[in-house]
């Protein structure tokens, strides 16, 4: 990688988002660097839907083929490592990763997605990414009609309920604790025969990561097929906040319709700048992103 030493762009984040806005600079004949650690969020998934002309293939494959067609482009290359640390310089940016090399570039993209906090419910990461899910659009589909759980509390529980009601009407919430619905939001899910248990959660019973049933604390089961809950995310990334990124209230990048970031030749795309956290979306993301890194560096220098 010594030739690379010093690009047009660093992507940090060799995922979905990151390998498209390679290919929009790449095609621009933009020398750029993707680093990547091989971790992306949704490896544990086994299957990707709601993408045009990719429906229901396995996550990891839709990567190697985006990569493999990424790389035919001679002014892009990659790095497998782990960003540690970014600088401002007089010309853009520094970026060290873990093994202390150091790398330059006019401008960064950073696709780096999020971390998923999950609860402290034993069981949970297991099935996390297969019968434990987040969004109806990506997963809904393959558990419709099925007994389904919704493992949320206060106002987020009613989104969750009105949402994923089109697609079973099978439905329970648990809020594992004191429910936190207003009494209006409680009348509302009432309405529409949706149980609320405020039981506290023990585990997940599960086998190879296929929900069975809940186990509360109290020793009493619920047998479902299907759990979607949302839980607290943070940034996988912590190099645009040490650049001086400003994220928002629910703790995502902040980006405009171009995907720039508060920070002047600083972009972000994908999931650490949208809660909508698919792979369609992050390619679109990532898409724009790229035209938009170049489309400022040809103004730049015109």
């Amino acid at each position: 990688m010594t030739d690379h030493k010093n690009v047009d762009v660093i992507i940090i984040g060799g995922s979905y988002a990151g390998l498209s806005a390679a290919m929009a600079l790449g095609r621009a004949l933009r020398s750029v660097l993707i680093i990547d650690s091989g971790l992306p969020c949704n490896r544990q998934t086994p299957h990707s839907h709601n993408f045009i002309t990719q429906d229901g293939e396995k996550p990891g494959a839709i990567a190697e083929k985006a990569k493999a067609q990424v790389l035919k482009y001679s002014t892009v290359k990659f790095l497998n490592g782990l960003a540690v640390s970014g600088t401002k310089t007089e010309n853009g940016f520094a970026i060290t990763t873990e093994t202390g090399e150091i790398f330059t570039a006019r401008k960064l993209i950073f696709a780096t997605g999020v971390k998923d906090i999950m609860p402290d419910i034993q069981g949970f990461s297991a099935c996390w990414g297969i019968s434990v899910i987040h969004c109806p659009y990506c997963h809904g589909y393959e558990v419709k009609g099925e007994k389904t759980g919704i493992l949320a509390n206060g106002s987020f529980a009613l989104h969750y309920a009105q949402l994923i009601r089109n697609w079973t009407k099978d439905l329970t919430i648990f809020t594992n604790g004191k429910s936190l619905l207003t009494e209006e939001e409680t009348n509302k899910v009432a309405r529409h025969n949706i149980p609320i248990i405020e039981k506290e959660i023990a585990y997940l019973n599960h086998e190879k990561g296929n929900i069975r049933e809940i186990v509360f604390k109290d020793n009493s089961t619920f047998e479902l097929k299907a759990i979607y809950s949302r839980p607290v995310l943070e940034q996988h990334c912590q190099i645009p906040e040490i650049l001086g990124c400003e994220l928002t209230e629910q703790g995502l990048l902040k980006t405009d319709m171009f995907q720039k970031t508060t920070v002047t030749g600083v972009f972000a795309c994908g999931d650490n700048a949208s809660l909508m956290r698919s792979v369609a979306n992050a390619v679109a993301t990532g898409n724009v992103a790229g035209a938009m890194v170049n489309n400022t560096m040809a103004e730049e220098t015109f």
